[in-house]
């Protein structure tokens, strides 16, 4: 979804420098040319966040609220595959029957599906897509719909070219060695299961996190204090769970009660770890709910805190600063757990607390 309205999946990026002071020229000479020149090839561009064809960049249509709200757009002809089947077959069978043969050699069909191809191409309309991507200047953060590594991919490299500067996917590794100096790779293995060796689980900093969060809402309380106020963060279902190592095995709780369940009980003891949740975080009467990929610290369908009913721009400078809340809170969190994961005496007491908790869970079947 997009940022202006409904829940927002998005990606966190740091930028490697500060963007340029003529950043909206640059951003500007990077958008897509017209559509009428769409080919075999698909173009990308720049455009405003107001629509995607909207390629008149400048001060004014670039930001909102004081915001940089820009859209990267796709542009691609396709054919539809149910299409392409039916006409090649139509065309195959018109030739079987011209022929006389009961059936067509490979090298024919393949002659066939691409003299289709080039009659339906230039009649198919363009397809677009667009990835938004929010810019706040005063808290240096920069958040992006891009999903999939695909997505990611194209989005830094557009981002480079228009604003010489790289953005970098916040993952769990670049927040620990961005905000407490720990480099992921120096840590080790650790298992939260009293019946698992640590050296048999996998190594994963968001699982680890992930899980951890789930234990600090049950076990100790789930409130943490912040510059913002006091948060309180539970975990909730569709589960989903890993176990890496000699291969990675995933077990998918989603019916039910999947946090009292059995199978929930039988995935910790077993040496398996949270890679997707449901966080839920509060802080007095607002709430904010995600899906939350651990592995790459990715959120899915953010449902904001209810706003009040205000004019366009202002409502969209709204769900900005609750963005903003969300995403310092989460990473007070990651903070919170990486002050305990770094230090061998707490995170040996913390250990010691978790195979605790996964040991005596309730587990109903």
């Amino acid at each position: 979804m997009a940022f202006e309205s409904g829940s927002i999946s998005f990606r966190m990026f740091a930028l490697d420098g500060s963007l340029p002071r003529d950043y909206v020229k640059r951003f500007a000479s990077h958008a897509p040319p017209p559509l009428e020149t769409l080919g075999h090839e698909p173009i990308r561009g720049w455009v405003t966040g107001r629509h995607l064809l909207d390629s008149a960049i400048n001060d004014e249509t670039a930001h909102l609220a004081g915001y940089l709200r820009l859209t990267l757009m796709k542009a691609e002809k396709k054919i539809p595959e149910a299409l392409l089947r039916a006409e090649c077959r139509m065309e195959e069978l018109a030739e079987m029957q011209a022929s006389g043969d009961a059936a067509l050699k490979r090298q024919k069909r393949s002659e066939i599906r691409q003299e289709v191809s080039d009659r339906l191409f230039p009649t198919m309309p363009p397809t677009l897509t667009g990835l938004p991507m929010v810019y706040d200047p005063p808290h240096d953060a920069l958040y992006a719909g891009a999903m999939s590594e695909k997505q990611v991919d194209a989005f830094v490299l557009a981002f480079r070219e228009a604003a010489g500067r790289t953005p970098l996917p916040v993952t769990p590794a670049v927040a620990a060695l961005k905000r407490k100096g720990i480099n992921a790779r120096d840590v080790a293995p650790a298992s939260f299961s009293p019946q698992i060796e640590d050296e048999l689980v996998g190594n994963s900093l968001g699982q680890d996190f992930l899980t951890w969060v789930w234990f600090f809402s049950e076990a100790r309380g789930g409130l943490l204090a912040t510059d913002d106020g006091e948060f309180g963060v539970m975990i909730e279902g569709p589960l989903t769970f890993v176990l890496e190592g000699k291969g990675a095995h995933e077990a998918l709780l989603r019916k039910g009660s999947p946090l009292v369940s059995a199978e929930a009980k039988t995935s910790l003891l077993s040496g398996k770890k949270l890679k997707r949740a449901v966080l839920t975080m509060a802080r007095g009467n607002d709430t904010w709910q995600a899906g939350v990929d651990a592995d790459e610290f990715v959120f899915r369908g953010l449902k904001l805190p209810k706003g009040e009913q205000l004019d366009f721009v202002s409502r969209f400078q709204e769900r900005m600063l609750a963005l903003h809340a969300f995403q310092q809170a989460f990473l007070r969190f990651y903070d919170r757990f990486l002050e305990e994961r770094g230090s061998a005496a707490q995170w040996k007491q913390t250990l010691t607390e978790m195979r605790a908790w996964v040991s005596g869970r309730t587990a109903r079947s």
